[in-house]
């Protein structure tokens, strides 16, 4: 099933050479926003990063502690 992500993602480190940040940073959510509406290779791997940063990847979400109310 997930056999399109690792044929998706040969080549790990050509967005940040398209977009001009070394390796080793982050790239900021703002740029990935505007890289995505590009045309051509570079928005497509700007939309793709966007996506997998929406999976959860296999880690447990932390759910908020519910609100006590005390009664009097």
């Amino acid at each position: 099933m997930a056999n399109w992500i690792a044929g998706a993602i040969k080549h790990k480190e050509a967005l940040h050479e398209d977009l001009g940040i070394p390796q080793g940073q982050k790239i900021g959510h703002a740029r990935l926003l505007a890289a995505a509406k590009e045309k051509g290779i570079v928005g497509e791997r700007a939309r793709l990063a966007l996506t997998l940063g929406k999976m959860n990847h296999g880690r447990k979400l932390k759910r908020p502690e519910p609100k006590r109310i005390r009664r009097a």
